[in-house]
């Protein structure tokens, strides 16, 4: 299929094109070019809404990178006699457009700070300072590595340390450390021009990760997530660091819980910290655990903020690697069976939370602890 760059798209008046998304609802959910239809590339063929298009219209499809797109055959019956274009680096190369087109970046710093200190303080810098204070997650002395993927969440997560590091309650030091796993170039770029806009110092360093779980067939998400957390802790151990910081929020961990029971037959949660076992010394901490996922999303769009979703380089389709080895598929599944349990239960959510803080043992059949399993009958 032909390519047409957003600079020429912007050339063309709005009636002369239809801007199809083709991504799946895990990309979507971040974010669509404004006047985009979703139609998920696998439903193209059977779409009543692409078939309702007029002739006349020219039809841009766009994925996350421009590659799926550009992959469609337009010479399949169902898009025979249409004008068909890929939209050159996809929705990335529409955010990057925007950034660079961006002079005012000391502005956009500005607003984004002044947005957590007042309009977002209850709604994120309280949760994250107080699961600082009640998980004891930053002491005095701490050299804090704070692991920046490019999404919201580890991106709000360096705002949000620079905010409390300037409140001076206890001296601590921040490397704000981004790992090159292999991203493609446009990838790369949006990481680092959303790091310059909002003023994050960022240290990059590469790995070959992505090439290393390209060829596995089975699980290749829970590899490159353990491969990640693995040269992270090594990275930030050579720097000087004693604590790695990940964005995992409140919406990830109750999701982790109710995953574990549906699909892991096992009770267990997401911990605010752990000591690690491969790198003696080491912790890995989580500050927002308590901020809600729907918050960020508020403060990242009051911003009008652009960050990277899907990181890897052989799939346009997976969200995040997450070390459970879950896909973006069965999270989404999660997260609207919470939000359907939520229509007739407001608390269902802080109940999920809450169940792993009120375990009792008394009325549980077995359960493992450091690695020993115990059965109710062994004190019975």
């Amino acid at each position: 299929m032909k390519e047409i760059t957003y600079d020429e798209l912007k050339l063309l008046s709005a009636d002369e094109y239809v801007l199809i998304d083709i991504r799946d609802e895990g990309l979507t959910l971040y974010g669509m070019i404004p006047g985009a239809v979703n139609i998920y590339v696998e439903d193209l063929e059977n779409s009543d809404e692409l078939a309702a298009i007029p002739k006349d219209k020219k039809l841009i499809f766009y994925c996350e990178i421009g590659r799926r797109s550009r992959e469609i055959d337009d010479t399949t019956e169902y898009l025979a006699g249409r004008d068909c274009y890929s939209l050159e680096k996809g929705y990335v190369g529409y955010i990057r457009s925007g950034i660079s087109d961006d002079t005012d970046k000391a502005g956009k710093r500005d607003r984004a700070e002044k947005s957590i200190q007042k309009k977002f303080h209850k709604q994120l810098f309280a949760p994250f300072a107080k699961a600082c204070k009640t998980y004891k997650l930053i002491e005095e002395g701490d050299r804090i590595a704070v692991c920046i993927s490019g999404g919201k969440d580890s991106m709000l997560m360096a705002k949000l340390f620079q905010e409390i590091q300037r409140h001076r309650q206890m001296e601590f030091e921040l490397t704000f450390l981004v790992m090159d796993p292999g991203y493609n170039e446009e990838n790369r770029a949006l990481i680092e021009s959303n790091a310059e806009a909002l003023g994050i110092p960022i240290t990059i360093f590469e790995s070959t990760i992505f090439d290393a779980v390209d060829t596995i067939e089975k699980s290749p998400c829970y590899l490159c997530a353990r491969m990640r957390r693995g040269y992270l802790y090594s990275k930030a151990r050579e720097l000087g660091c004693n604590k790695i910081a990940l964005g995992h929020h409140y919406d990830d961990v109750i999701e982790t819980i109710l995953m574990g029971m549906i699909h892991g037959a096992q009770i267990q949660t997401m911990m605010p910290k752990l000591h690690s076992t491969n790198f003696e010394g080491m912790e890995l901490i989580r500050p927002l655990y308590l901020v809600r996922e729907s918050d960020i999303c508020a403060w990242r769009d009051y911003n009008e903020l652009h960050f990277l979703q899907c990181a890897c380089h052989f799939t346009d389709t997976c969200t995040t690697c997450h070390e459970d080895g879950t896909t973006s598929s069965k999270r989404l599944e999660t997260k609207k069976l919470i939000a359907e349990l939520k229509k007739t239960n407001p608390f269902i959510e802080s109940n999920i939370f809450r169940s792993v803080e009120n375990v009792n043992l008394d009325t549980v059949i077995e359960y493992k602890q450091k690695g020993v399993r115990h059965n109710f009958l062994d004190e019975y």
